[in-house]
């Protein structure tokens, strides 16, 4: 087992990709934190796990309430090794000045400032006991080849990914490696927010047609590199923004 007796807090794990994830490193031997606002969807996420889990409510641009879940799952397991900072949202796809202030409120306290809390309750935390962890930021494709309707959203995964860089290098003599993984378009929750249409097979077919490798990315895709990029094999690897898009950004 690649992750056997590691503990990781996975962010939106109740569904998508953080459920994915979560999975992943359950059957890699990790005991997880499953950190979601929808603390019944968490819940029912651990009870399919199976495993060594433990599910917390917590709105992640609250930061007593990210501070709390980090509490919980030191107090629970004695350790805190891995961080997936999964949780994230996307404003409908739109011309930019549709696009509301609390849209853009939302989608920059979701994606970006909730790794802000993170940080500041991790770190402390994986510092305190000698250095040495992994954080994995969900970032994405937009933040390197953008869509058109979706600027903000964009902006805020540009930020997650350059973030990632900026505190691999800053955390680096705490032993703490950081790195992003930037899915594709994905069949999550958010799809027709990214697509700006209802979900049809002629909108799917329209947006597989620009990913070279002719599907979207899956939970499992962001899962398999989750897994590696926090296990031992990916010791030298930090500062990382790992694409996982068949292609897209080519």
């Amino acid at each position: 087992m690649r992750l056997k007796d590691k503990v990781a807090l996975v962010t939106g794990a109740a569904s998508g990709f953080g459920l994915g994830i979560a999975e992943a490193y359950a059957r890699e031997g990790a005991r997880v934190g499953l950190v979601d606002i929808d603390e019944a969807g968490a819940k029912r996420a651990a009870e399919v796990i199976n495993g060594d889990t433990l599910a917390i409510g917590c709105d992640v641009t609250d930061g007593d309430q990210v501070a709390a879940a980090v509490k919980a799952i030191e107090t629970k397991w004695n350790a805190l090794d891995i961080v997936v900072n999964n949780a994230g949202w996307s404003h409908h796809n739109k011309p930019v000045l549709d696009v509301t202030e609390e849209d853009y409120d939302r989608v920059f306290a979701i994606n970006v400032k909730s790794i802000f809390h993170m940080v500041r309750s991790v770190v402390p935390v994986m510092r305190a006991r000698g250095g040495g962890g992994v954080m994995l930021n969900i970032g994405s494709t937009a933040g390197i080849r953008p869509r058109p309707g979706l600027s903000w959203y964009n902006a805020t995964k540009g930020a997650v990914n350059l973030v990632s860089k900026s505190l691999a290098v800053e955390l680096a003599p705490d032993k703490i490696r950081v790195n992003a993984i930037a899915p594709v378009m994905g069949v999550t929750g958010l799809l027709e927010n990214f697509m700006g249409v209802p979900d049809t097979p002629e909108a799917r077919a329209k947006f597989v047609a620009t990913i070279p490798l002719g599907r979207m990315s899956t939970p499992e895709d962001i899962a398999n590199t989750s897994v590696f990029l926090a296990s031992d094999e990916a010791e030298f690897l930090t500062g990382v923004v790992m694409e996982v898009d068949g292609g897209r950004c080519v």
